[in-house]
């Protein structure tokens, strides 16, 4: 279902400076065009952000709507900041500061020297700094508010069904779906690797012990690519979502609390319980990656290729020979099914599997078994694997029997929106906000 982008698109502010850099200095006469709370919106934070949007989506310079759409996300933003400091909202400093960090690197290296970058921009590099942390303040609050206001949502069966005959016209095609279970063997840690890996974590305990602060060392020295950047934030992340060990330790700490190192597939962890969200929880972790021996891939392949054996003659289920063998003990514990993170169903689009994956299953019937092959997805180790094709659903008009969990979930994405939407228009009742015509 396609949702308003100019909308959407408007509501980013200065996270827009790595897109656009060459167009934020603007000469204007300044002038206050609302006041939200306490706060003023000025005319230049207008022109600013909409010769930024401008600047990366042209099709909206001959939209008229654009400042006013900028300063209606603006008031919105400004009335949920306001609110929050209302109801001591707060959030984490650490995760902050090193988006923050990260955003002006991206910035800073557009630029030949510090110096062209101020001219260029209009502002002193601290200015800057902390333009982007007031901002990244404002949108995490605000995404704050917006969870604990909507993670009560649900719907009933009747809404679902209610939503589907208001919308069907706008209800994308589902994609081809498959349903696919899967048996993975990693090759075992090598002694030394284990013995390096251990050491570092003992040394990052004890700069933990001495002050050191868990934000900075995740950056220093953890080896997940995708949040050593941000200091090992993992955002909020719930049940279901994370590697079973991970987990286990991970909703047992308290606020602040630092785990004692735990052993995933991916390595050693160190985890920190940064606040709970309801059903879910804000973690940030520092891993140390563990290299595994090659010549036990062989070991790999061969108990791979010994439950295969056992699973096409009959010998053993497939579902049974995953909750024995297999190493991904988040689909071992439902029989190897693979469902996509963050997901109620059992199929997962084609489309989102990897290369290797999509070939691999595109060649398989429904039923078939795949022999063992070592794959390679573009981030992780590589693993040996089998799989079986439990379904292959073509793509298709989502209908709303057979799909329903699709359309369940557009239904609550919309009563979420509407909920929001309706608190949003509580607050003009409880706070000042006050518009000049622009």
């Amino acid at each position: 279902m396609k949702k308003n982008s100019l909308k959407h698109i408007v509501l980013a502010g200065t996270l827009l400076l790595v897109a656009a850099p060459h167009v934020l200095r603007s000469e204007v006469v300044d002038r206050v065009v609302a006041v939200v709370g306490n706060d003023a919106i000025f005319q230049s934070d207008i022109n600013r952000r909409a010769a930024m949007l401008r600047a990366q989506y042209p099709d909206l310079a001959k939209e008229q709507s654009v400042p006013r759409n900028i300063l209606q996300g603006m008031v919105e933003q400004k009335l949920l900041v306001t609110k929050a400091r209302l109801d001591s909202v707060t959030v984490e400093s650490a995760q902050v500061d090193a988006t923050t960090l990260e955003r002006l690197r991206q910035i800073v290296a557009r630029f030949p020297t510090k110096q062209a970058m101020e001219r260029q921009l209009g502002m002193t590099l601290p200015a800057l700094r902390e333009s982007i942390r007031e901002e990244l303040t404002n949108q995490q609050l605000a995404d704050k508010l917006r969870r604990k206001k909507t993670a009560l949502a649900s719907v009933t069966y009747d809404e679902v069904m209610a939503f589907y005959r208001d919308n069907r016209g706008q209800i994308a095609p589902a994609d081809e779906q498959v349903s696919v279970s899967q048996i993975i063997k990693y090759a075992a840690v090598t002694p030394e690797s284990r013995k390096e890996a251990a050491a570092v974590m003992q040394s990052i305990q004890q700069e933990l012990q001495a002050g050191a602060d868990f934000g900075e060392l995740a950056r220093k020295y953890s080896q997940d690519p995708g949040s050593a950047t941000s200091g090992g934030d993992l955002g909020f992340v719930r049940k279901g979502q994370l590697v079973a060990r991970f987990e286990q330790v991970a909703f047992a700490l308290k606020e602040g609390e630092v785990s004692e190192v735990v052993e995933t597939r991916y390595g050693l962890h160190l985890i920190q319980m940064l606040n709970r969200d309801d059903n879910s929880i804000h973690v940030r972790h520092i891993l140390r990656r563990m290299e595994r021996s090659t010549d036990d891939f062989k070991e790999a392949n061969s108990t791979l290729a010994s439950a295969y054996e056992s699973v096409v003659s009959g010998k053993e289920s497939f579902a049974d020979a995953a909750k024995r063998l297999s190493d991904d003990d988040v689909s071992a514990a439902r029989g190897g099914q693979l469902v996509a993170a963050g997901a109620s169903r059992q199929t997962v689009p084609l489309n989102k599997l990897f290369p290797q994956m999509r070939s691999l299953l595109g060649a398989l019937k429904v039923g078939d078994v795949s022999r063992p092959q070592l794959i390679e997805p573009p981030q992780g180790e590589p693993f040996y694997a089998i799989f079986k094709l439990n379904e292959r659903i073509p793509a298709h008009p989502v209908d709303p029997q057979k799909d329903y969990s699709v359309v369940e979930e557009l239904a609550l994405d919309a009563k979420k929106e509407q909920l929001f939407s309706e608190w949003m228009e509580s607050l003009y009742k409880e706070v000042y906000v006050h518009r000049v015509n622009m």
